[in-house]
């Protein structure tokens, strides 16, 4: 284990904000990650793990104690079955199946991070969701010191949650298994996928990720350097779900017209982005060095030279807007580490 001391978090993430840790290591190993815990516990200091760094908003004040940064590495497939490391960054998994012609995943094509990520979000684009294919997750449970694997139905996955999330000073995860479909067809259920993919009578598996990467290009959903919205987390508020008769109350309030989805529990989930917009504050609204993306509403960006105080009193200003206007409570979607 190296064990390095006041390491910059701000590189290590997709906004660039942020302080330092006062402890880090890179696990490129299992044996690593055990080894950095025991000696954090042994000082009684806090230890979270670091993936790619692309759903996490870090305090400019930094984080004193041990940041483990996730980086094993391995894929093993046997048929549709794919088992990938924490540390596996996750679009090179996304095209690794795609080449294989294994249906699951090709929606979730351009997604920044890393494998072990994924299960605690619960990640999804497109009306796909890993919680869909994922068959067990490896795990450390840090409570009971001991290695398990979790299979799906107990990892209690939710809309962009599941028991990961709840519980992140539990839950290490080191491995995530998914169960694919050889030669299957690509999932065609998000309704701005199909009409990208007009004109295809039967898009392949391929054709569908080279779209979905098209529309998230579109939207600044992807890391590019050359793009000014780039310092991003993505979506920063997830899509809040509410009784039918707050979101018809929120259309009678509205100029215009409101996505809407019903849910399998009889709500209904409403577009965050679209919320933030009508609650007026319009792509590429700035606040100095942080604003709104210039391509979604839903996305916040850092241009440079900002903080991450400013960037969460603008996330603040925000909510608080969209709440006094419609009664609908926005929740943020990266983690915050203070």
């Amino acid at each position: 284990m190296i064990l390095l001391e006041h390491v910059p978090l701000a590189p290590r993430t997709s906004l660039e904000l942020g302080g330092e840790a006062r402890f880090f290591v890179e696990a490129t190993d299992e044996r690593t990650v055990l080894e950095a815990l025991a000696w954090a516990a042994a000082r009684g200091l806090d230890a979270r793990l670091l993936g790619g760094g692309s759903n996490l908003v870090v305090a400019d004040a930094g984080f004193d104690g041990l940041v483990i940064e996730m980086a094993q590495r391995g894929l093993r497939f046997d048929g549709g079955v794919v088992t990938a490391a924490a540390g596996e960054p996750w679009d090179a998994l996304v095209a690794a199946t795609v080449a294989r012609g294994l249906a699951g995943l090709e929606c979730l094509s351009g997604i920044p991070g890393r494998a072990g990520a994924t299960p605690i979000q619960n990640v999804g684009a497109y009306g796909q969701e890993v919680a869909e294919t994922i068959t067990t997750v490896r795990v450390l449970d840090r409570a009971l010191q001991e290695e398990r694997t979790l299979p799906a139905a107990e990892c209690a996955f939710g809309y962009r949650d599941s028991r990961f999330k709840r519980e992140p000073e539990r839950w290490v995860v080191l491995e995530v298994t998914f169960a694919l479909r050889p030669g299957g067809a690509p999932a065609l259920r998000y309704a701005e996928l199909t009409s990208a993919l007009e004109g295809h009578a039967a898009p392949d598996l391929a054709t569908v990720r080279d779209v979905v990467i098209a529309l998230r290009r579109k939207k600044s959903m992807v890391i590019d350097a050359g793009d000014p919205n780039r310092r991003s987390a993505g979506s920063f508020f997830t899509n809040p779900v509410v009784a039918p008769e707050l979101a018809d109350a929120v259309a009678a309030a509205s100029s215009r017209p409101m996505p809407r989805w019903p849910t399998p529990d009889g709500r209904v989930k409403l577009a965050a982005g679209w919320l933030v917009e009508e609650a007026g504050f319009a792509k590429g609204t700035r606040r100095g060095a942080v604003g709104l993306s210039t391509a979604h509403a839903l996305a916040l960006v850092h241009h440079g030279g900002g903080s991450t105080a400013a960037l969460l009193a603008l996330a603040d200003e925000i909510c608080a807007t969209v709440h006094a206007r419609f009664g609908v409570t926005l929740e943020r979607e990266p983690v915050l580490w203070e």
